[in-house]
């Protein structure tokens, strides 16, 4: 394949990344307002509308598939579609969370949240929704110092989900809708986690080393 064609298809696939990332962003968003609103129909529409992203994630698959078979990619080219790979699979992941909490909706009944939680899980869907977007963003531009910046963002998340732990115990009388509260919280964690992770993998294209933004084994600071 001549290099000029093998160009023109990595900008095709990281274009579908992009498309990808975007219906991610759409979902959580209408997942949000489902669960808040208690909109039962909207929460199907995130449910059905998961497979536009599956097909775009096989497309992708398919895409890079054919790419390989044709071209054996060195240097920062295989960087590039190795990065691909995990994009897709961490932005699979973020259009299953938010089916996973489009089902907790559905499942919580039609009683609205107390307002603190709901203004804990607004908090952190904005501020995932945030993340999927500057780790987009980081990973067209080759953008090292943004894609390491998701790492304090998250941090916002992690505290609020721990904060709403609290919260849970002090106002909800329903243990099965605190139940409920407890996965939100935790798909709402998994995305942003998830958002890290393109970070890093941003990280690599740029640098060609493979590592981790945060050590895992230490706790974050709680205030």
């Amino acid at each position: 394949m001549p290099r000029s064609e093998f160009q023109h298809e990595l900008d095709k696939v990281e274009a579908l990344i992009q498309d990808e990332a975007r219906l991610c962003r759409s979902s959580l968003t209408t997942v949000m307002d489902a669960l808040l609103r208690r909109d039962d129909e909207q929460a199907r529409l995130v449910i059905a509308s998961d497979r536009g992203i599956d097909s775009i994630h096989i497309r992708i698959e398919s895409a890079i598939e054919s790419l390989l078979a044709r071209q054996s990619p060195v240097a920062v080219d295989l960087r590039l579609v190795i990065s691909m790979i995990h994009l897709n699979l961490h932005l699979e992941r973020i259009g299953d969370q938010c089916v996973n909490i489009a089902k907790l909706s559905l499942l919580a009944g039609p009683s609205s949240l107390h307002a603190e939680l709901a203004l804990d899980l607004q908090v952190m869907a904005s501020q995932a929704d945030e993340m999927i977007q500057v780790a987009m963003r980081a990973f067209g531009a080759r953008d090292l110092p943004s894609a390491e910046s998701l790492v304090e963002m998250d941090q916002v998340i992690n505290k609020t989900n721990y904060g709403l732990a609290r919260n849970i115990v002090t106002s909800v009388g329903d243990a099965e809708v605190g139940l409920f509260v407890i996965v939100i919280g935790r798909c709402l964690e998994r995305v942003g986690d998830n958002a890290v992770d393109i970070g890093e993998r941003t990280a690599y294209l740029v640098s060609g080393e493979l590592r981790e933004f945060t050590d895992a084994s230490q706790d974050f600071a709680l205030e």
